[in-house]
């Protein structure tokens, strides 16, 4: 009998625990990720210079990241190339590693994920969330060739960072609603593998009752974090991680930029989509109130104003939502409301989720 098997892209190394940073030598010198030993260091404004000052590094270069735009990591990527560099290692938080993603495929190098906070999945997604002139755009990526998550020093990131992580990571269940409404309605083909992981990542945090002042929290969050990144890499999109509720972030990002960070307004989304499927589909309503709980749990935001954003604002940016991924269906292509319709839903949202 013939076996059937499935390669599945992964990082070679996975690292989350406390005192994880000062092994990072080691990781480099890999002879899977590095031969030679000449390698490329990207660091953010954050914790990220204080970090390679405490390594034993000592024939590393060390590049400077400020910004998150394609044109930094357009950059960085020329530098990289032009250095002849075997791997980098992006320290910092997400717009850091997004650049160094970029950047490292850019030039066809392997990369090192190191992870100063805990924002989002993208520390070890095969995605580049990167801005432009026309706001924030998503680009496919090299996956990290190891992930490292010193708990330490995610503790002493801001609260706030951190927290939106979880924002993100549970998100991934109205994703994979939408990914299922779509395969249902449309026939588009659904990844299981893809799915079980982005779930159980999400499910690994919605109920948890301690916080981010746990080390055993933010170890849990790191590896769903990591999880929600691999089940991008098995389904070759970001689509078991990114549905109406990412189509809404992007599209505050590009109405009203600098309104709140990524893992909130993905939780922000999230919850909007899940009150859109209960109250149209008449689907969902236990999903909606674990993700809401959730959300109030970790002090997230669940109503537009808590983001500073009025009713009308929202309304406008869940209309324009659909046009930040074409071609992808979810709960907003599929209810296709009209505006009248959206800011009513948005009223009616508010008033049902409302603290």
């Amino acid at each position: 009998m013939p076996l059937l098997a499935r390669m599945v892209a992964s990082p070679i190394a996975i690292d989350v625990r406390r005192g994880a940073i000062t092994d990072l030598g080691t990781v480099l010198a890999d002879r899977r990720i590095a031969n030679e030993g000449r390698i490329a260091v990207a660091v953010g404004p954050g914790q990220g210079a204080q970090i390679v000052a405490d390594l034993d590094l000592p024939h590393c270069e060390v590049f400077r990241v400020d910004g998150g735009s394609v044109d930094v990591a357009t950059e960085l990527g020329k530098k990289l190339r032009s250095g002849a560099y075997e791997a980098v290692a992006g320290i910092g938080g997400g717009k850091t590693i997004d650049v160094t993603k970029f950047a490292a495929t850019m030039a066809g190098i392997p990369m090192v994920a190191v992870a100063t906070n805990l924002s989002h999945d993208g520390i070890a997604s095969p995605v580049s969330s990167l801005e432009h002139e026309s706001g924030k755009g998503s680009y496919g990526v090299t996956m990290p060739t190891a992930v490292v998550v010193d708990v330490d020093y995610v503790r002493a990131a801001p609260q706030r960072l951190v927290r939106s992580g979880i924002g993100d990571a549970v998100s991934n269940l109205s994703a994979i609603a939408d990914w299922e409404l779509a395969g249902r309605e449309q026939g588009e083909p659904v990844d299981g593998m893809a799915v079980t992981f982005a779930r159980v990542a999400a499910e690994a945090i919605l109920h948890r009752t301690d916080s981010v002042d746990s080390q055993e929290f933010l170890t849990a969050l790191a590896e769903a974090l990591v999880l929600s990144g691999m089940a991008m890499s098995v389904a070759g999109t970001s689509r078991p991680a990114s549905g109406a509720c990412h189509e809404i972030l992007h599209a505050i990002d590009q109405l009203h930029p600098g309104t709140s960070n990524h893992g909130e307004l993905a939780g922000l989304g999230a919850l909007y989509a899940s009150f859109l499927r209960t109250r149209h589909l008449g689907e969902g309503e236990r999903r909606m109130a674990d993700i809401r709980a959730c959300l109030l749990r970790h002090e997230l935001p669940i109503v537009p104003a808590d983001v500073g954003l009025d009713e009308e604002r929202f309304a406008r940016a869940v209309a324009h939502a659909p046009s930040t991924r074409p071609g992808r269906y979810t709960v907003l292509e599929h209810l296709d409301l009209s505006d009248d319709e959206i800011r009513r839903s948005v009223g009616e949202y508010v008033q049902a989720v409302g603290r």
